[in-house]
């Protein structure tokens, strides 16, 4: 099957070599034979009914330092492409959200990975509110009463932005604490969004585990554990990667969200379980697939273009 792939990506001169999942989706498209274009976000446009982007031809490498080609920019009519993958990292902002209402206008004819329709509905740390049974103890509020009766609950929290990303702007709250005043009103200053607030989870201590699942099924994980001195896993901020495997309560987690996930056409997602606890479900650009390779020994790149693959041959015979 030899397609034309649009990647909707943040610069690929700044990707992370290592880790970075959008790199691995490439590489194995060109491994396929299909034909690659890059563009940015802030690329792409609305006119008369079409959707455009000033996009440039890609070609990858597996070379650290010489990973990419990029040719001339053109502009072109994602119609015509038969995947576009919706790769850039957040903060999901109204930029964001703009983004998949535009791609919106040509999917599923044009496949977009993942649906946009889906991607808007399912903010991270909000989509998981929609699963019985598979949250810790979790407030979401600008209330500052709430707030507080919340923290007297439960003592241990933690504070975080609720369209935040990587770890950015979460803080963990001892009981003597004397910070959480100062720090929602920092929050508030910075944004009219509410904040959302969990129960601390000292099982983050042995790490946070990033399960992929493609087309709802759990593929591999990986577990990240945090820096000494760290209350975050991410592994910008010094999270360590180990190899992991899937526990009866991961399979269990996976079976009640995996169904949905398939029906949305959310076919990449990453979800992040610490304790036998649900905390984000990651569809806009998850990452963890290079980890689980090194550890595991497979591609999970070549996992995803199989599933995208058979979604593009479920809507031919629809």
């Amino acid at each position: 099957m030899a397609l034309k792939v649009a990647i909707q990506m943040d610069p690929i001169e700044h990707i992370d070599f290592d880790g970075d999942s959008s790199f691995m989706l490439g590489l194995e498209a060109e491994r396929r034979g299909y034909t690659l274009i890059h563009y940015l976000a802030k690329d792409l446009s609305f006119r008369d009914g079409r959707v455009l982007a000033r996009a440039r031809p890609l070609r990858l490498r597996y070379e650290r330092g010489n990973h990419y080609t990029l040719g001339e920019p053109a502009l072109v009519d994602l119609a015509e492409m038969d995947v576009v993958l919706m790769r850039q990292d957040p903060p999901f902002d109204m930029a964001y959200i703009t983004a998949t209402h535009i791609l919106q206008h040509i999917h599923p004819r044009t496949l977009v990975v993942n649906n946009p329709v889906a991607v808007r509905n399912a903010p991270e740390k909000l989509y998981v509110t929609h699963f019985d049974g598979v949250m810790p103890p979790t407030l979401i509020s600008s209330d500052m009463e709430a707030i507080k009766s919340f923290r007297a609950e439960h003592g241990d929290i933690i504070l975080k932005p609720l369209f935040g990303n990587g770890g950015a702007g979460v803080f963990r709250l001892r009981p003597d604490d004397e910070n959480l005043g100062s720090l929602l009103e920092m929050f508030t200053k910075l944004s009219r969004e509410p904040v959302i607030v969990q129960r601390y989870l000292p099982e983050v201590r042995q790490g946070d585990k990033r399960i992929i699942l493609i087309d709802g099924r759990p593929a591999g994980a990986v577990n990240r554990v945090p820096a000494k001195g760290e209350a975050r896993s991410n592994m910008h901020v010094g999270g360590r990667p180990e190899k992991s495997t899937l526990t009866d309560r991961d399979r269990e987690i996976c079976d009640i969200i995996g169904p949905h996930l398939k029906r949305e056409g959310l076919i990449f997602v990453g979800i992040d379980v610490i304790g036998g606890y649900l905390t984000e479900i990651n569809v806009t650009s998850p990452t963890g697939i290079q980890q689980i390779n090194r550890f595991d020994g497979v591609r999970l790149e070549a996992e995803i273009w199989d599933a995208i693959e058979d979604a593009l041959k479920r809507r031919v015979l629809a």
